[in-house]
């Protein structure tokens, strides 16, 4: 009795991980911390050749739950972003600039001098740039070879991002432009497709999130080990590279003309109180647990 319900507890865990990783700004690597998880989550990703069984064991009720909260939080934000774009992209941005603080205590103190510097500015400049030349809707994925490969990197940097606290795999996904397209458009479109039995928008659906879904498992495995060293080594310059992309995360959201369409006062005031709500909730989230140390695997 006491395995199954530690089995449904962690699949729990696994949904508040899947949600804060689905949500831009909140971080799925913070919520492990916060649950006293993360080293034992590592470990068993980085591990999981050498203790195979064990690993699989532990991580999977966590995958259940994650897939589950993915699946049910698309729903809910692609309705958010069709009937309320101003206030809930406000929101994000108040997760976003609240998670700043997690990541600055996190470079306290660490080495940055001029590396730390150029990583700043190349990273914040190439989130922009590939904002401006990125994908903007549903319809510009296409299943080429080219945008194959470059979903299997995106699943790359999504998993890779997932796993560092303070910082949010969503939002990556959104500073790149490809939030909307995979997130609140292909999942729920595949998903739709299943239930009303539309083979065609499946095998499209699946086309897109099967190669997104391999860059997750092979970062997850390989990235993980790659920011052990990055942070157990040149953590200052490291997070000096994340803070570029998360300082530009805002100002390529509110890039976006069609946020300003149909304005009013009410809509005004919602997003001021939204990005209020989002500083505060990332804010409390990143702000009581100690991070624990990527080394420790």
């Amino acid at each position: 009795m006491g395995h199954i319900f530690g089995s449904i507890l962690d699949i729990l865990r696994g949904a508040v991980i899947g949600l804060a990783n689905v949500i831009p700004g909140v971080s799925g690597g913070t919520m492990m911390v916060a649950m006293g998880i993360y080293d034992k989550l590592i470990s068993s990703i980085t591990g999981i050749f050498k203790n195979f069984k064990k690993s699989i064991m532990t991580l999977l009720p966590y995958a259940i739950g994650m897939v589950l909260a993915i699946v049910i939080g698309s729903f809910a934000l692609k309705a958010a972003f069709a009937n309320f774009p101003l206030p809930t992209n406000a929101l994000f941005i108040g997760l976003i600039l609240g998670s700043l603080p997690m990541i600055l205590k996190e470079m306290k103190g660490t080495k940055k001098g001029v590396p730390g510097i150029i990583a700043f500015i190349v990273l914040f400049v190439l989130v922009i740039v590939q904002n401006l030349l990125g994908a903007s809707d549903s319809s510009s994925i296409q299943l080429s070879v080219l945008e194959v490969i470059k979903l299997l990197l995106l699943g790359v940097i999504a998993s890779a991002t997932m796993i560092i606290p303070g910082v949010s795999g969503s939002m990556m996904l959104k500073t790149l432009g490809y939030y909307e397209p995979i997130v609140t458009e292909t999942i729920p479109q595949t998903i739709q497709g299943l239930t009303h039995g539309d083979m065609g928008a499946v095998l499209h659906g699946v086309g897109i999130l099967l190669p997104f879904a391999i860059g997750i498992i092979l970062g997850i495995y390989y990235v993980a080990k790659l920011i052990e060293w990055l942070l157990h080594n040149h953590k200052g310059v490291t997070y000096c590279g994340i803070l570029g992309m998360v300082v530009a995360s805002p100002v390529v959201t509110l890039w976006d003309a069609d946020l300003y369409v149909n304005l009013s006062a009410g809509i005004i005031i919602a997003s001021v109180v939204a990005l209020a709500v989002g500083l505060v909730i990332a804010m409390k989230l990143g702000g009581d647990p100690e991070v624990e140390k990527t080394d420790a695997a």
